[in-house]
């Protein structure tokens, strides 16, 4: 009975510590640390539900009072009720949650600000103004609702046919084979990978795969990998092609994986190549210019040198 009572203890501390982790790998910051308040958001998606959990710490040096937090919504979300309004103590923090309604995969962002009233200050139209510190927008990540799913090959040729929302995505990344590419936009799309292992062994360069995914709204896409891998360069070139019955989840999981080949743009071990800003590209192309306009100078004075006389040259 100890042992057992011991072994449920260790399964709780795991599963916290699983959670803890969890909640901060989800943390979202909303402000600066210069605003008069700053705030960090928990994001929770639990099925249909989003849950913000978001802590406000007061960095000032009076209370505020009527601290609320107004949130507006781009795409499928619903605000269940207006969060209410809290007072925070001078470097106090203050919990304020909000539920949200999700109708479908589409990409949705959260956006809003927070309102306040120092103690003592009289609200005008001035002030209000400067009470408002805006927030920095929250992203619903769609690999929250896309889950791994099979077909049969004529059920993925029927729906290939009928979806009419399509995006091609261009494929350049350096891996060590067309393999560890599928592998790679697996893990980014959370998606099943139809086409079975063994036709997908050996040594051959070219590879074209199928896969399928479904939303936990009952939502399809459908994805088709068709790459070669060179094994001259470690470059892997071809096209993605994603195909649904919405635009959104489409664009959506192409953005999956072009936001994953930027990781693979250049060759391990190279050297990453230096972004220059706009003004910083500008300085490089007069200077070029100017380098280019005093080498043309000096070989127009040496010409001009060699085409005196000789006789003038003496004299």
């Amino acid at each position: 009975m100890r042992d057992e009572s011991a072994a449920i203890r260790k399964l709780d501390s795991a599963v916290s510590e699983q959670d803890s982790a969890e909640r901060l790998n989800r943390v979202v910051q909303l402000t600066g640390f210069g605003d008069p308040l700053y705030a960090e958001a928990f994001v929770f998606v639990r099925q249909y539900d989003v849950a913000l959990d978001v802590i406000v710490t007061n960095q000032t040096s009076v209370t505020l009072q009527n601290v609320t937090l107004e949130l507006a919504t781009v795409g499928d979300l619903k605000l269940f009720d207006r969060p209410e309004s809290v007072t925070i103590g001078a470097g106090c923090t203050a919990q304020i949650k909000a539920s949200l309604k999700v109708s479908s995969t589409e990409t949705a962002i959260i956006f809003g600000t927070l309102t306040f009233e120092p103690s003592g200050q009289s609200v005008t139209t001035t002030t209000a103004d400067r009470n408002c510190v805006p927030l920095n927008e929250l992203r619903i990540d769609i690999i929250d609702y896309i889950r791994p799913a099979t077909c049969t090959d004529i059920k993925f040729r029927q729906m290939w046919a009928e979806f009419e929302w399509e995006n091609k995505i261009s494929v350049s990344a350096f891996l060590p084979s067309s393999v560890a590419y599928l592998n790679e936009v697996l893990r980014a799309t959370n998606m099943n990978c139809l086409t079975p292992e063994c036709a997908l062994s050996g040594n051959c360069a070219f590879l074209a795969a199928n896969l399928y995914a479904r939303s936990i709204f009952g939502e399809d896409a459908l994805a088709n990998v068709s790459v070669e891998h060179d094994p001259s360069t470690g470059k892997v070139n071809g096209f993605v092609r994603i195909r649904s019955k919405t635009q959104g989840i489409a664009l959506s999981l192409g953005d999956k994986i072009v936001t994953m080949q930027k990781q693979f743009k250049q060759p391990k071990g190279a050297s990453p190549v230096p972004v220059l800003s706009a003004a910083e590209e500008s300085v490089a192309v007069n200077t070029s210019a100017a380098t280019s306009s005093v080498t043309d100078t000096e070989e127009g004075a040496s010409d001009s040198t060699s085409s005196v006389p000789d006789g003038d040259a003496d004299q």
